[in-house]
């Protein structure tokens, strides 16, 4: 499998599953009593919001490869038209689930667990609002 020109579509939709398992393992460990708040916690790490805020903060520090991985699935053309995000933020969400599927598929474990924890770091800092709480 030729992991750097595969489709980033493809791509975001295993990135998307590695990070929401991420997600939940992370809530779960703070609180594994009531699954109600457990899907309220995680809600502002897998909203596009989240993910966008998360990527546009981390762009720069970035590998050149990833900049390049990040930059093709931002740029792909959307194909179906997203229910609750601005296309703009849809694109980046799905970005930066494209670069978690590749680092995944890539066995890049270690910096996959680095780009995960540095965007819940983010989104932690910077009170990424939720349409649901308006937090």
């Amino acid at each position: 499998m030729d992991i750097k020109n595969m489709n980033t579509t493809a791509l975001a939709y295993l990135g998307d599953a590695v990070y929401e398992v991420f997600v939940r393992e992370r809530v779960l460990s703070s609180d594994a009593a009531h699954v109600d708040r457990l899907h309220a916690r995680a809600v502002k790490y897998v909203r596009a919001e989240g993910q966008a805020y998360a990527l546009k903060g981390m762009f720069e520090e970035l590998r050149p490869e990833e900049q390049n991985l990040v930059k093709r699935a931002r740029n792909r053309k959307i194909t179906s038209k997203p229910k609750n995000a601005d296309p703009v933020v849809y694109k980046l969400a799905t970005a930066f689930e494209a670069l978690a599927g590749y680092l995944y598929l890539s066995a890049q474990t270690e910096r996959l667990e680095e780009i995960f924890e540095q965007a819940v770091r983010i989104i932690d800092e910077g009170g990424v609002v939720n349409e649901k709480t308006k937090r």
